[in-house]
């Protein structure tokens, strides 16, 4: 498949050439439209937002420099951001004594991020629509992240399995590269076993379950280039969590905001024709778009873990992302029913939800359910048991209790 979007992955030039040390402007709040923010929500202030990774790299295209210092005077939050940024380049662009630590392959690890962040550059329009849910979760993320700026120890707050935040943050950084690596990005971590990419790996939701946890030590132990994608997947997502786990958890968020952005900004995002094209991932062949989809999905499900974990309310995704989510959901449930489940009515309320016949097409409907569609959701993705949901049904209690439970086999937890 075309990647498109990668120039230059082992630059190592000045970072010093794409803006000035002090980027300007005195830091304030980080939030759009905070103090400060004279650009507000407008378009101007959301491109050069996007523009600030690769130019505290130096990997900002001829024009931008002057473009992102005029901004930065005038917008507290994005020079605040941009410090934020150019401390990230200078810790990696610091020698380690003697050349060992983890900032022994600093060098390689800035060729890497430089890589994504020319990708990142915003692109000639909004997503498409199968990548819009994917761009919503990770400003969903991004927004909730930023406040634990001014309370970095909350980092290490317990969110889910043996994750903290900056734990299933790092998870994310291993989910999404699957399918950035797929698509031709530069891996923006340096945590590696030499296992190669995990070509079947797959998140939490839309997946089989191996009956494994997310990635303990045996899992590692166990893996190897010739193991079963459940193994690999557990093994590369342990790997990542230890490695990210000896960095800042500043350096964390920014390898997933730059993977994450870097995803956004490739042809596959824009254009619903290359996204057509189906590739296998985490045991299931399915179009790229439906691959952004599920990225969105588990980002999702984890901006609620985190917040859940914070005391924070995370909104529900728009309707139209909801309406992709499940569409999804109910095409991968009814293949896994396979064709000879006596069928049942799944109407999902809600305005996003919908009615579907799922399993046999030889028979007559012999189960309703109704589900509210957040229920559903959280029940394939692995956050509730069939027994936890409000739910209405008519019929073969057994078809009905039968679909509810293959759908929660499909968490990949």
């Amino acid at each position: 498949m075309a990647a498109g979007g990668m120039n230059g992955g082992g630059g190592t030039g000045d970072p010093g050439g794409g803006g000035p040390e002090d980027p300007g402007g005195p830091a304030g709040p980080e939030s759009l439209g905070g103090p400060g923010a004279a650009d507000g929500p407008s378009a101007a202030h959301e491109e050069v937002s996007a523009l600030l990774a690769a130019w505290a790299l130096g990997a900002d295209m001829p024009g931008d420099d002057a473009r992102v210092r005029g901004h930065l005077h005038d917008c507290a939050p994005c020079a605040a951001e941009a410090r934020r940024l150019r401390e990230t380049v200078r810790l990696l662009d610091e020698p380690a004594p003697g050349g060992t630590g983890r900032k022994a392959n600093a060098g390689m690890a800035r060729g890497r991020l430089m890589a994504a962040a020319r990708a990142a550059r915003p692109g000639q329009g909004l997503p498409a629509a199968h990548a819009a849910p994917y761009a919503g979760a990770v400003a969903g993320l991004d927004a909730l992240l930023r406040e634990l700026d001014g309370d970095p120890a909350r980092w290490g707050t317990p969110v889910v399995h043996d994750w903290d935040v900056q734990g299933t943050v790092a998870h994310l950084v291993a989910a999404d590269e699957v399918l950035a690596e797929r698509l031709g990005l530069a891996p923006v971590t340096e945590a590696g076993t030499g296992l190669g990419p995990v070509s079947g790996a797959g998140p939490e939701g839309f997946g089989p379950s191996a009956g494994t946890g997310p990635g303990g030590p045996a899992a590692g132990r166990a893996a190897g280039a010739g193991a079963p994608w459940e193994l690999r997947w557990a093994a590369r997502t342990h790997e990542v969590v230890a490695y990210e786990h000896t960095r800042p958890p500043a350096e964390t968020r920014e390898a997933w905001r730059t993977q994450a952005h870097g995803l956004l900004a490739l042809p596959e995002a824009g254009d619903e024709q290359l996204a057509a094209l189906a590739t296998t991932l985490m045991g299931l062949r399915l179009p790229v778009a439906d691959h952004y989809v599920i990225r969105a999905f588990e980002t999702w499900v984890h901006t609620r873990d985190i917040g859940r974990a914070l005391g924070r309310t995370v909104p529900s995704p728009l309707p139209v992302h909801l309406q992709r989510f499940l569409g999804l959901a109910v095409r991968i449930l009814d293949l896994a029913l396979g064709p000879d489940a006596r069928p049942v009515l799944l109407s999902v309320e809600g305005e996003a939800g919908g009615d579907w016949v799922l399993g046999s097409d030889a028979e007559p409907i012999a189960a309703e359910l109704v589900l509210e569609a957040t229920d559903f959701l959280l029940l394939i993705g692995g956050r509730q048991d069939p027994d936890e949901i409000a739910r209405g049904q008519a019929g073969d209690a057994a078809a009905s209790q039968r679909l509810l439970e293959t759908a929660t086999s499909l968490a990949w937890l």
